[in-house]
C-alpha cells in the first residue's frame, strides 16, 4: 500500500508545472499559498517541497535540491521505494523490524534535517 501512495504522489508532481520562484508549486493543486510567507514574509522548511517533487520528475535533480533539498531526497526516496516494495511483497517478506525498515527510517531522517539546514541557511541569508 505504502508504493502505491509513494507512486501517486510521483504520478501527481509529475504532472505539476515547477513555479520557476522555487516554490509556490503546490497551488496547483489548489492548496493555499504558504502561511509563514503570508504571516511572517519567510519561508517555512517545506517552501518549495513540491517543486522539488516535480522538478525530480522530469530529472532536474541539481534545480530540485536548490527548490527544497529535503523534498529532492524524498522524491527520491519515494523512486526508490516503489519497486523496494513491490519486491517485498511479491515476496511474501515483512520489512517491519528488518535492515530495510532502518534504511527507510535513517533516510526519511536524513531528508528532514536536509530540509532544515537549507531552511535554516536561507534564514541565515536574509
Amino acid at each position: 500500500m505504502a508504493g502505491l501512495v509513494a507512486a501517486g504522489l510521483l504520478l501527481t508532481a509529475a504532472r505539476l508545472h515547477p513555479d520557476p520562484s522555487g516554490r509556490g508549486t503546490h497551488q496547483q493543486l489548489g492548496l493555499p499559498p504558504c502561511s509563514f510567507v503570508l504571516l511572517w514574509n519567510i519561508p517555512c522548511p517545506a517552501c518549495g517541497m513540491t517543486t522539488s517533487w516535480a522538478l525530480v520528475t522530469q530529472g532536474r535533480l541539481v534545480a530540485a535540491m536548490r527548490a527544497n533539498a529535503g523534498g529532492a531526497l524524498l522524491a527520491i526516496i519515494a523512486l526508490a521505494y516503489i519497486p523496494s516494495s513491490c519486491y517485498f511483497f511479491l515476496r511474501g517478506v515483512a520489512t517491519r523490524g528488518q535492515w530495510f525498515s532502518l534504511f527507510l527510517a535513517t533516510a526519511l531522517v536524513l531528508a528532514l534535517v536536509a530540509a532544515i539546514a537549507q531552511w535554516l541557511a536561507r534564514l541565515a541569508a536574509g
